[in-house]
């Protein structure tokens, strides 16, 4: 190898995702990033329990907060679900802060411009979601919450994506040119997919704000499929009456229905994927260790939606649920994004490869 070739390794280095420059650059905004993906995730908790305690619209006015400056609002009215409501508010209004600071930070230091464009993506989620909070108290609109919940999920997960390509792993280029991993890619986005779809019912659910539609589990109404018709759903109807419960329409009972299908159809999945990984990879291979983990996950997963139903939505299960299931659709988001860079070659070899050529 020559003098020359030297020279232009170390000149195309830097822009691979390899070279020392980048992985120092990477580290500032790797915590940063590490940090609002924690805070997001906290918030996504306590965003939860606004809904499970019934906390939603407990402050009526927005940005303000009953006529303060939010960042003034004595301390000694938060009370009851406004203390929920305020620090769900303040606690955004952080991690607003914090993504601001990761964008600035990225755009300053991060060398590759598609990891840019990821920070400005968070800034453009960011503000969206404090919009959509917003409107969903100004218009007095449950349909906006179920949007809400979307956004912040989807939001966590790409906070985490920003997390994994600024730290070690990624940097160093073992997740790419993993054939083995990359044949499972689509099985994973349907997973991915489906979990949205639960996201999405569950969201619904949640901000029907109505008792529960089915109050047994595994079966429903004492079996596995039941009778919803007119005289059945009076039936229905009248014994939730003796337990001073609202009645339920038969579109909720469908929801819940579905809610469940969705999740032993995903179970499926999870289980065909771990099942794949053991047998196309190697004891110790990470596609093991994350499948493994999204069976145990999706296993406690429908465990405290069982529980969910056992207690009757007792707000702390439900929320645990909810948090869980955002932990959930985050993993997916990253498990499929690791998959298909398994399926390229790391640019850092490509870079170097082309450079010694």
């Amino acid at each position: 190898m020559g003098t020359g070739g030297t020279v232009e390794t170390a000149r195309i280095r830097p822009s691979g995702i390899a070279s020392a420059s980048s992985a120092g650059s990477s580290g500032a905004v790797h915590r940063i990033a590490l940090i609002a993906s924690v805070a997001t995730f906290l918030l996504i908790v306590v965003g939860g329990l606004v809904t499970s305690k019934g906390a939603g619209m407990s402050v009526p006015d927005w940005p303000t907060t009953y006529g303060y400056n939010m960042f003034r609002f004595p301390y000694s009215k938060w009370v009851g679900g406004i203390f929920w409501e305020h620090s769900h508010r303040l606690l955004a209004s952080g991690i607003g802060l914090i993504t601001l600071v990761l964008a600035g930070v990225t755009l300053w230091k991060e060398q590759r411009t598609w990891v840019k464009w990821l920070a400005v993506a968070a800034v453009i989620g960011v503000i969206a979601q404090g919009v959509l909070g917003g409107l969903r108290v100004t218009l007095y609109k449950d349909q906006i919450g179920i949007f809400h919940a979307a956004l912040a999920q989807s939001f966590f997960g790409l906070l985490l994506v920003i997390t994994a390509v600024t730290g070690r792993g990624f940097l160093s280029g073992v997740w790419f040119a993993d054939s083995a991993a990359a044949s499972l890619r689509w099985l994973v986005l349907a997973g991915l997919v489906l979990t949205y779809f639960q996201l999405g019912i569950a969201a619904t659910i949640r901000h029907q704000h109505a008792p529960l539609a089915i109050r047994d589990f595994p079966t429903a109404y004492g079996t596995l499929i039941p009778d919803t018709s007119e005289g059945a759903l009076t039936r229905i109807n009248e014994e939730r009456a003796n337990d001073k419960m609202a009645p339920v329409s038969v579109a909720q009972i469908h929801l819940q229905l579905t809610h469940r299908a969705g999740a032993f159809v995903l179970l499926l999945i999870v289980i065909a994927t771990a099942a794949l990984a053991v047998a196309r990879t190697p004891l110790g291979h990470w596609l093991r260790v994350w499948s493994l983990l999204w069976v145990g996950a999706i296993l406690l997963q429908i465990l405290l939606g069982a529980v969910t139903i056992w207690t009757n939505k007792a707000a702390d299960v439900a929320t645990s649920h909810m948090a869980l299931g955002a932990l959930l659709t985050a993993f997916g988001i990253l498990f499929t994004f690791r998959l298909f860079c398994a399926g390229s070659e790391s640019p850092g070899t490509s870079h170097s490869r082309e450079a010694l050529s």
